[in-house]
């Protein structure tokens, strides 16, 4: 297939069962290659058999990706091969990969997440771009498509801060001489955005769901012993005269009590509860802001840790995988919980707004959340202001004589 790659056209290409390939009628040796799953990439071919992608259609405009052809034909026709020859300065890739985030890794808890979204977003379409060629107008156009794909201004920016954010070392570690995107303004979002937290009904249809599971779980675990029993096979742990059935629900009871963040929560030892005092230590080291704070423990959430010591594993964390090591995830059981409860759109970071959200509407000063949360400043503690209206009540009440 033959046309002259441009938007018109790329507007009127569609998936096919099988990949194909758009040849431009212009510059012979630029294509597009269309894939199944929709991704289009613009290619040059520059020898028989020989081609290097530009870059994919939507990031990338196709005079730019036409240019980047040309410039590598150039290239070829000068006996320069494209794939050995060198960027100019180090590529994202190598950056990221070999310099930046064993760096982060090590020095950052929210290491693994904050790389992933930097090699999620911008690896793929910009990896082996050299640091100093990482401008705004790609960025921008990089973003006109994740708005395009119906992707929050909220999200965008956090990617591209996490980006520049990169690029900032790269400077500081004298890989490159200025910030290739200083420059390049946050897309304008609504910082105001509406606060998951359960009604009430929801509550109370979650408390319930984790209560089945844990009756469930007891239940199986009662028929299986006595299936073992029958045939002389060692026995499981008996779950009878415990609270919990396993690990899921003291960490659900203790988030909505205490809003601690989920890794938080995965990181909890021992030694960070006193129960004289009903007092929770998050040290700095595992706290997201790094700095350590202290959160006093309502009679639920002692109880809870109280009922959870007498059956976990003697060893030092709270919740521990069968390794003995801290959970990294429980997708799969929160998932069946909220569909036992039918609820929908609510994830587990959201019982930390649930439980900020509870505080202000039963009075609680926005500072003490802020400290309860370990919060640096007010700004994101803010976002739950909206829900104690009878402040802005009582001040507009003043203008009254």
């Amino acid at each position: 297939m033959k046309g002259l790659i441009g938007n018109a056209l790329i507007a009127k290409l569609s998936p096919a069962p099988k990949q194909y390939d758009v040849y431009d009628t212009k510059l012979p040796g630029f294509l597009i290659r269309v894939n199944p799953s929709g991704k289009m990439l613009y290619v040059c071919q520059y020898k028989r058999g020989r081609r290097t992608n530009l870059g994919r259609v939507g990031v990338i405009t196709p005079a730019q990706a036409r240019d980047m052809a040309l410039a590598i034909l150039g290239d070829v026709a000068k006996g320069i091969d494209p794939q050995k020859k060198k960027p100019d300065g180090i590529t994202l890739r190598e950056f990221i990969e070999k310099h930046y985030a064993p760096w982060f890794n090590e020095h950052r808890k929210s290491g693994t997440k904050s790389i992933n979204d930097i090699i999620r977003c911008f690896i793929e379409p910009f990896g082996d771009y050299a640091l100093a060629n990482i401008t705004p107008v790609l960025i921008d156009q990089w973003r006109t498509q994740r708005l395009k794909n119906n992707i929050s201004p909220h999200t965008i920016n956090r990617n591209i801060t996490g980006l520049k954010a990169a690029l900032s070392k790269a400077v500081l570690w004298e890989f490159i001489n200025t910030h290739p995107l200083d420059k390049l303004k946050q897309l304008k979002s609504d910082h105001s955005v509406k606060v998951r937290y359960l009604t009430t009904d929801e509550e109370i249809r979650l408390r319930e769901a984790i209560l089945q599971r844990d009756d469930k779980i007891k239940s199986e675990r009662d028929n299986a012993n006595q299936w073992r029993r029958e045939r002389g096979y060692d026995l499981f742990p008996n779950l009878t005269g415990f609270k919990f059935a396993d690990h899921i629900s003291p960490m659900i009871l203790l988030s909505l009590n205490t809003g601690l963040r989920q890794g938080e929560v995965f990181s909890l030892k021992w030694e960070s509860i006193n129960f004289e005092r009903s007092l929770l230590t998050i040290e700095g080291d595992n706290a997201k802001s790094g700095r350590t704070r202290h959160v006093p423990l309502n009679s639920e959430a002692l109880n809870t840790l109280v009922e959870w010591k007498k059956q976990a594993a003697p060893i030092n964390y709270i919740f521990a995988n069968k390794q003995g090591e801290p959970f990294d995830n429980v997708k799969k059981s929160w998932s069946r919980i909220l569909k036992l409860a039918k609820i929908d759109s609510f994830r587990w970071h959201d019982m930390r707004h649930h439980f900020a959200s509870r505080l202000v509407m039963a009075g609680v000063d926005l500072n003490t959340v802020r400290e309860l949360l370990g919060h640096s400043d007010l700004t994101m503690t803010l976002r739950y202001a909206h829900l104690a209206p009878e402040h802005k009540a009582n001040a507009v009440e003043k203008l009254v004589r």
